[in-house]
């Protein structure tokens, strides 16, 4: 052998490097879409329970925050619960979920994931789509502070106590109108969040239609404000009297909803006049993405 060579050993297997490609729209597919969007977004406090396409004998709650921003715990009591709004680790969210899901399904009362594995399939890996009944709507529960995060009749202590306790301060007064439309009173001003299950071009054009015609606001003293995009879908918000209750706004969002959901369905007739065109370059103009 030469003076400077080297030995070689024996060659090892290399694994093809895959590149992971973002997903815009994480959800898709599932009836649940806009709800799971804003409890991943903008509802503090909230939980469902999740059908699980496998109809195993564990019930799994999803929550919007769990103590620490864990991605997954099972409670004192046995409870499974799943985070949604967790440090995502991939370019996909519902595979981290679906990861997190995963791991819950066979942990133990008091086991905690504090973020989603991504040890075992750095790319591959089951989404909320492989493990959740895709036509299952979500029965939110809202709540007023994190007290679910406990089981009756117990106390937090320690990291739990602190964590309960800064989350607890952080909520906004929040109320469910619709399926992905919440009512959220931030400090001297309330708004309308509605999470519309529309392909983004699509709404912007029919609601460009209702503006047009002077019929995209709720009622007197309410306007729209714009909107933004998050995980794929566009999620319109209206200014609302922080004077009045929730309730309120029931009729007038539902009433909202109908004018449209007509607007939409218009769309296949009849195309946007210069108007129409008009009001959709103004929307464009006041439009922020979330990831």
């Amino acid at each position: 052998m030469g003076k400077g060579a080297r030995k070689k050993g024996p060659k090892k297997d290399r694994q093809p490097k895959v590149r992971e490609i973002f997903v815009a729209r994480p959800f898709e597919g599932l009836a649940a879409e806009p709800e799971l969007i804003a409890l991943r977004e903008f509802v503090p406090s909230a939980t469902a329970r999740l059908s699980l396409a496998d109809g195993g004998d564990r019930t799994v709650t999803l929550g919007t925050v769990l103590p620490m921003a864990a991605a997954a715990f099972v409670r004192s009591d046995g409870e499974v619960f799943l985070g949604m709004q967790v440090q995502t680790r991939s370019s996909d969210i519902s595979r981290d979920l679906g990861r997190s899901l995963r791991w819950a399904l066979g942990a133990e009362p008091g086991d905690v994931l504090s973020a989603p594995d991504t040890t075992s399939e750095p790319v591959g890996g089951e989404r909320l789509q492989d493990l959740l009944v895709p036509d299952a709507e979500l029965d939110v529960q809202l709540h007023e502070d994190f007290s679910w995060w406990l089981p009756e009749d117990s106390e937090a202590s320690g990291e739990v106590a602190m964590s309960l306790e800064r989350a607890n301060a952080a909520i906004m007064p929040t109320e469910r109108l619709a399926p992905g439309a919440y009512w959220v009173l931030a400090g001297e001003k309330a708004h309308l969040r509605w999470v519309w299950p529309a392909e983004e071009n699509r709404l912007l054009q029919a609601l460009a239609r209702l503006s047009a015609a002077g019929e995209l606001g709720l009622g007197e003293g309410t306007r729209f404000a714009g909107s933004f995009r998050a995980h794929g879908l566009l999620v319109p918000v209206w200014d609302l009297d922080p004077e009045a209750h929730a309730r309120e706004w029931a009729e007038p969002a539902r009433e909202l909803g109908v004018r449209l959901d007509a607007a939409l369905k218009s769309l296949d007739a009849e195309p946007l006049n210069a108007a129409e065109r008009r009001s959709r370059d103004g929307l464009i103009g006041r439009q922020l993405t979330l990831r």
